[in-house]
């Protein structure tokens, strides 16, 4: 567990290491790979924007300590470098800054390249799929997920390459048919696999999402609701998986049973302050909101109007909301 006044302290427990030994050591190198699995473990737990500070200025102490330090320590940091890199990519994106988003995982994928941290190359990879998907990019998305699967590990590493980055991809393109035996060898990975928590991390929860969002892009909306329930249960409550999952399983229900649908979005926006609503959470709303219509009376028409008060993530001015 953490807490709001532990995580800058895990960013000056880093400062003062540098303070320490200037031109950087392996304790250094140890204590910045414990801060990228902190700010991994606990990513869900603080706003994006806030969490965005505290990695961008432990990355700023590290960069630093690498032009002085010896070659094995500097390798070591470059590679923690990488993986923060990772996680403000990520971070980029769910305060929807796409090109922030694509700029940082760019450099997380060089890094990994560079070091030869072949998880860190190929979760890049996948993280460069979602942000060119979001954008219907399907060419690069699905070159992206390619480039990321020759470079997984295998196991896990391979279940989320699969399922997180090339399974959207031919989903939106209509491949149906290499869309299921993907997810079957997913499937089929993931139960032999141990799962791992955390932003890096790939559980049962997210696998089933993912599935669960690709049989919604196909329009099997029976078998969408039914993998998405799969994944709330799964999920704990009220985290941002959670709400994944119940957003998918409204979209699914918006044609059949829009006054559930609209229920269940309606009750994510009492439930989520704004801060702390992703951007994906905010594109399946109005995906929703789009599905159920617009009509004044109609059961969309409270949501529409949750949706024009809700804040924006960034402020115009920049700043987080």
């Amino acid at each position: 567990m953490t807490t709001a006044s532990g995580l800058p302290a895990i960013r000056e427990s880093v400062q003062w290491a540098v303070l320490d030994v200037p031109g950087g050591s392996s304790a250094l190198v140890d204590l910045a790979e414990a801060a990228v699995e902190h700010y991994a473990l606990n990513y869900s737990k603080h706003p994006p924007a806030v969490l965005l500070d505290e990695v961008r200025a432990t990355r700023n102490l590290l960069s630093t300590v690498v032009a002085e330090a010896a070659p094995v320590t500097a390798r070591g940091l470059r590679q923690q470098v990488g993986w923060l890199s990772a996680l403000l990519g990520n971070l980029a994106y769910h305060l929807d800054d796409r090109s922030g988003a694509r700029a940082h995982l760019t450099l997380a994928g060089a890094i990994g390249e560079s070091t030869r941290e072949a998880a860190l190359t190929a979760w890049s990879s996948g993280a460069l799929a979602m942000v060119a998907t979001a954008r219907h990019d399907w060419q690069h998305a699905r070159n992206h997920a390619e480039y990321g699967l020759q470079h997984a590990p295998a196991g896990l590493r391979r279940a989320q390459l699969l399922g997180w980055a090339l399974l959207p991809t031919l989903a939106a393109l209509g491949h149906a048919e290499r869309a299921d035996d993907v997810v079957s060898e997913s499937d089929e990975i993931m139960r032999a696999a141990v799962e791992l928590p955390g932003r890096f991390g790939y559980d049962a929860a997210e696998h089933r999402l993912h599935v669960a969002e690709a049989h919604l892009t196909l329009e099997r909306y029976d078998r969408a609701a039914d993998v998405a329930r799969t994944s709330i249960t799964a999920a704990p409550e009220h985290t941002p998986g959670w709400v994944a999952a119940t957003l998918v399983l409204a979209l699914a229900e918006a044609r059949d049973a829009p006054d559930q649908a609209a229920g269940r979005a309606l009750d994510i926006l009492d439930l989520i302050p704004p801060s702390r609503l992703r951007a994906t959470a905010r594109t399946r709303l109005t995906r929703l909101e789009h599905a159920l219509g617009t009509s004044a009376i109609g059961p969309g028409a409270d949501l529409t109007a949750r949706l024009r008060a809700l804040p924006a993530p960034i402020r115009p001015d920049g700043t987080a909301a």
